[in-house]
Parts: structure tokens; C-alpha cells; sequence
């Protein structure tokens, strides 16, 4: 199973929406979009993408106010796609929480470097020098492959589902830290999903079947009683 990157554009301008749209597709995107911020604000609740790009000025909002809203619960990474050009448009953005800022028009190569670089920002979050540096994170047999979105035990690929891979995708970049389910579930399923954690529980049951020798007593995956879990360390 592949699993890509999953990005939202929010843009009301049907030819850029269709450029940025073709350009992500062929380079192996996934797409979502959205033209209005009341429907970029459902999509990102029920689908919570791996980027955003969002553009200022939208029909119904302006796009500061989702950036706003989505910073007060995540923080799934944001390009700024504008054609506002002024110094304060930007610093206001990037003050507000967004990973980055280009200005229309632009080019492709140019997009596409400023979304690769946007998702790494997430990636490297806590400052891991082999993440930054190789896209990998190995805790003794296990190895997380940010790249192309596996995980592989002792070298075999354990074939996670989307939902599976994303958890432990999570945990990998605080490895070592206790992550609380409310923290995972908002990150990885918006803030609409409550106090529920059955759906969190559910795909961790099923991650340690295909990666702990005995998911009875876990090697890498640990759960701390009440609070959530964590990803062994180095």
C-alpha cells in the first residue's frame, strides 16, 4: 500500500487551483480542495492533511482567520499562497503560525520546493538530527522512513494502513516523549472527534501486531496508564 501526503489547497481562483492541483498530482500528491473557508474548514476537520496551502483571499473569510482557527488546535503545516505582496501581509502570516510565504505568481519548481520544505518542517520538529538529515529515525530494529512513509522491522516493510503509519509517524518525531491521546487524537483526526479514544486504541492494538515481536510486552510502542503513549528512544 503507498501512502502519500495528503494536501489541501484552499483557493477560490479556478486557474491556479487547477495548476497547483496538476502540479501536486503528477509529482504524487494527494489532493484536496476547497474553495471557501466555511468548506476548508470542514475539510480540514475531517481529514486533518499532511499541508495546507491556503490562499488570503477567500469569497466567504479571509484566510488569516483559518489560520488563526487551525493554530489554536494543531499544527499541520501551512504554505501561503497569496497575491498580496506587502511586507505586512507576510509577517502577519508567519507571525499567526504559517511555515511559509509565496507571493503569486510563481513558478513550479519554485511551489514545489516551498511544499517539500514545508513538510519536512513538521517532520523535524524536535530537532532530530538523523530525521533532518537522512529522513529516518531507527530505534534498534525498528525504522521509521519518513520519506516514503514506512515503517520496517529488522528491514521487512510491517505494511501499515494510512491511519497506523500517521500514528507512528507522530510518536516517531517526539520520540521518547509521552504523547496524551488527546494530543494524538486532535493532531491526527481534528477537534471534533471528543474524549473518544477507541479509534486511537484500536489502530495501536493493531500497529504492536505488526511490529512487536510480542505485543503483549512491547519493545518500542509503550502505553503510559491514563495519559497516552510513547515511541521507545534511540
Amino acid at each position: 500500500m503507498i501512502i502519500r501526503d495528503k494536501i489541501l489547497i484552499i483557493e477560490d481562483e479556478e486557474t491556479i487551483l487547477r495548476f497547483m492541483t496538476a502540479t501536486l498530482t503528477r509529482s504524487g500528491y494527494k489532493v484536496l480542495k476547497a474553495q471557501t473557508g466555511a468548506d476548508a474548514m470542514l475539510m480540514i476537520e475531517s481529514h486533518c492533511p499532511n499541508l495546507i496551502i491556503l490562499d488570503l483571499g477567500l469569497p466567504d473569510m479571509d484566510g488569516v482567520e483559518i489560520l488563526k482557527k487551525l493554530r489554536s488546535w494543531s499544527g499541520i503545516p501551512v504554505l501561503v499562497v497569496s497575491a498580496r505582496t506587502m511586507e505586512k501581509d507576510k509577517v502577519l502570516a508567519l507571525d499567526l503560525g504559517a511555515d511559509d510565504y509565496i507571493c503569486k505568481p510563481f513558478g513550479t519548481a519554485e511551489f514545489l520546493a516551498r511544499v517539500r520544505t514545508a513538510l519536512r518542517h513538521v517532520r523535524t520538529a524536535v530537532g532530530n538530527i538523523e530525521v533532518i538529515s537522512r529522513g529516518t529515525l531507527t530505534v534498534r530494529e525498528l525504522t521509521v522512513d519518513f520519506d516514503n512513509h514506512k515503517v520496517l522491522r529488522s528491514g521487512r516493510d510491517c505494511k501499515l494502513t494510512r491511519s497506523e503509519y500517521r500514528i507512528v509517524e507522530l510518536l516517531a518525531r517526539h520520540e521518547g516523549k509521552v504523547l496524551t491521546y488527546d494530543f494524538i487524537m486532535k493532531e491526527l483526526w481534528g477537534p471534533r472527534m471528543g474524549k473518544d479514544n477507541q479509534i486511537l486504541r484500536v489502530n495501536m492494538a493493531n500497529i504492536r501486531h505488526k511490529i512487536e515481536t510480542n505485543p503483549a510486552r512491547p519493545e518500542y510502542l509503550f502505553t503510559e496508564v491514563g495519559i497516552g503513549y510513547r515511541l521507545a528512544a534511540e
